[in-house]
Order: C-alpha cells, then structure tokens, then sequence
C-alpha cells in the first residue's frame, strides 16, 4: 500500500511541472521550462541546442500525458499527477527517466558552457533556478547532484536522481 506522506511527496513535486501556477500540467508548461532555460543560457531557440531542447520538452510532455492524462484532455491535474506517479512511477522508476531524458540531455547541452558534454554544478544550479527552484535549494541540490565530486553533473548522474527525486518515498 502506497503511504499518504508518499502521496503528499508527489503532490508536492506537482509544482515543479506546473510552470505557470495554473493548476494543470500542460504542453505549454514544458515549452515554457525550455524558453526559461534558454533565456537563463542566452541560447537561441531555433539555434540546434534550443531545437533540442524544445524536441525534449515536448517528448518529454507526451511521455508524461501518456503516463498521468487519465480523461485524454492534454492537461494533468493535481489528482491525475498523483495518480500516475504512485501507481505507474513507483514501480518502475527507469521508465520515468527515460521519459526525461531526452529533456535532461537538452537542457544539460545547454548549460555545457565548455563542450565536454556536463555542466559545472554552478551552471547546473542556474538550469534548476531557471525552472522555478529557489536559489539556495538549487545550490544545495545541484551539489548533491556531483556524485564523483568532479565539479560536473552529467547525464549519467542527472537523469538517475531526476528519477529518484519523484518515485523515492523517503
């Protein structure tokens, strides 16, 4: 049985998807978490970084509306995100990253300001406050995020704790 302090969890992390506070999670929240980043890079968007990013956000939105959009209406409640994540995210949380990646390894090119295919955990934390996380967490989170303690986060450490940041119950 799925606890209710997990549920709480997931409901929380339903704000992170929900870029304009509107209640739902929809397509324009995921193009408006790759424009936000762009912008934090000074990256153009018909450039081939800002074409992969906006590829990435939209296989990202479809692999999510696969998962959570219950009534098929392009848009993830709150109920329907929660849903999704307990019943389907839980148990198979590589699903889940590989939904995201695609995304992840956009939006990690952008933020590679020196071309060896990671970001510095300084650049890494300015993606993170780009998306709507607070200074000091991004900070703080984008550290953690250096598993080897290389000064870099790349995709081989992104997308796992991505993945474990909304299925892991603790």
């Amino acid at each position: 049985m799925v606890s209710s302090e997990y549920e709480r969890r997931i409901a929380a992390r339903f704000a992170t998807f929900d870029q304009d506070g509107n209640g739902y999670i929809d397509r324009e929240d995921f193009s408006r978490a790759a424009k936000a980043l762009l912008a934090e890079f000074g990256t153009a968007a018909r450039s081939d970084k800002g074409q992969a990013l906006y590829i990435g956000a939209e296989a990202f939105w479809q692999g999510m509306a696969g998962i959570a959009d219950r009534d098929g209406d392009q848009r993830i409640t709150r109920e329907e995100f929660v849903n999704g994540a307990v019943k389907r995210l839980r148990d198979n949380p590589e699903r889940f990253a590989e939904i995201a990646r695609p995304f992840l390894h956009a939006a990690l090119d952008v933020a590679d300001t020196d071309g060896d295919a990671a970001a510095t955990v300084e650049d890494a934390a300015r993606v993170l406050k780009a998306l709507g996380v607070p200074e000091d967490t991004a900070r703080a989170a984008a550290a953690t995020l250096d598993t080897d303690g290389d000064g870099k986060v790349g995709e081989a450490e992104i997308v796992p704790a991505f993945a474990r940041y909304f299925t892991v119950p603790e």
